[in-house]
């Protein structure tokens, strides 16, 4: 046999050993993968919530008496003084003393209740005029570059707490001043020579709309039956119940998107105040939570958000961190190693374990404060097939 022939033979059998090893050598196990980027990244809390008119004005019955119908219906505009209902008192109530000393009674604690208010309202004055000073001085330290950012945030949300605390203290003012009206003249009715048949007109104390009718056929109403309840639409606030867990990451400042409200775009809205006692609630699992009201006021005009309305449903996220360039993998990327986290990165077409130290977590994504670089790639949804040293295939 010839050299030639010999060689090729030679070269035809490495050939077909070199395809019985590929051919016999397991398969590249096909994976999801995903590249680590540097991209903005925030952590939110997000809840469902309900749209809430601030101040509300429940008008009662200020006598026993007689109410014809009322005539107003849900969405009505009132002005103060607008005439809400009519009363015609009873004769025999009015003639009673015990009657007279109920209407005497209800004159003083309106009378107590509007020193109160007014007491409440000077001090909201002055607290909202030391805020608007502070906020003066921090925008004019923060120009210089003097302040951080933090601190002209954190006059300017106490500047803007102030002002919705003083008009909650003018509102509930006024209403008391109303009362006071009310309540003497229902009280001028024992005065001799008062006309016991004539009509009592209960008008609204406030500007806004009428909110729900509560009684409107007529009949026969008892002093301090509730009638209707009135309030301003615009003077919207946001109150969301978050798990008490939650509630302790949240801070008053801090700012929200509200969405699935119902409009084409989210609303933006910050943190007015987390209330100091939680709740119980039962899930929708049935299990038993604690949760904490969170208040919010929006940024946006009435224009925006006017078609909601009191008790609208809304969803809420708050965000309580947040970061511009954060070095970020899919949570599904991550897994428990020991005490810590790793992850599956590919390099070479073989996977390998890389223990990382996560930092913040948002909706699908996970900050990698150390352990990987923008650019390398990780196993998504690692399986228990995924070990060192395998051969992978991107899926």
């Amino acid at each position: 046999m010839s050299w030639t022939v010999r060689i090729i033979a030679v070269v035809i059998g490495l050939a077909l050993a070199a395809g019985a090893i590929v051919a016999l050598r397991p398969a590249p196990l096909d994976v999801e993968t995903a590249t680590v980027i540097r991209a903005p990244l925030a952590q939110k809390v997000v809840d469902d919530g309900k749209a809430r008119i601030q101040e509300k004005y429940v008008v009662s019955a200020p006598v026993t008496g007689t109410l014809a119908r009322i005539e107003l219906h849900e969405g009505d505009v009132v002005e103060p003084g607008t005439v809400l209902a009519r009363l015609l008192p009873l004769a025999t109530p009015l003639l009673d003393p015990e009657s007279r000393r109920t209407a005497e009674q209800r004159l003083g604690a309106a009378i107590d209740a509007a020193e109160q208010a007014k007491a409440t309202m000077a001090r909201a004055r002055v607290v909202n005029e030391q805020a608007k000073t502070d906020l003066g001085r921090v925008e004019a330290l923060a120009k210089q570059g003097a302040v951080s950012p933090t601190a002209l945030d954190r006059a300017t949300l106490d500047a803007h707490t102030t002002d919705s605390e003083l008009a909650s203290a003018r509102f509930a003012a006024r209403v008391a001043d109303h009362q006071i009206a009310e309540a003497r003249a229902a009280l001028e009715r024992f005065a001799p020579g008062a006309t016991k048949s004539e009509q009592f007109l209960v008008t609204s104390p406030v500007q806004g709309q009428v909110l729900h009718v509560l009684r409107q056929s007529e009949g026969v109403v008892a002093a301090g039956t509730a009638l209707l309840e009135v309030g301003d639409p615009t003077a919207l606030e946001l109150v969301a119940d978050v798990l008490s867990q939650d509630a302790v990451l949240v801070h008053p400042g801090m700012p929200a998107e509200v969405v699935h409200w119902g409009g084409t775009a989210p609303l933006t809205a910050k943190v007015r105040r987390v209330e100091p006692a939680a709740f119980t609630k039962t899930s929708a699992l049935g299990v038993d939570e604690q949760r904490v009201n969170v208040l919010l006021d929006l940024d946006d005009s009435p224009a925006r958000w006017g078609p909601l309305g009191d008790g609208f449903a809304v969803e809420i996220e708050i965000t309580i961190w947040s970061k511009l360039d954060a070095i970020q993998v899919p949570t599904s990327a991550l897994f428990r190693r020991g005490d810590g986290w790793a992850v599956f990165a590919v390099k070479n077409g073989r996977a390998g374990t890389h223990a990382v130290e996560p930092g913040h977590r948002g909706p699908l994504q996970t900050e990698i404060v150390t352990g990987l670089s923008p650019g390398e790639t990780v196993i998504v949804h690692p399986g228990v097939a995924v070990r060192d040293g395998v051969r992978v295939a991107f899926r």
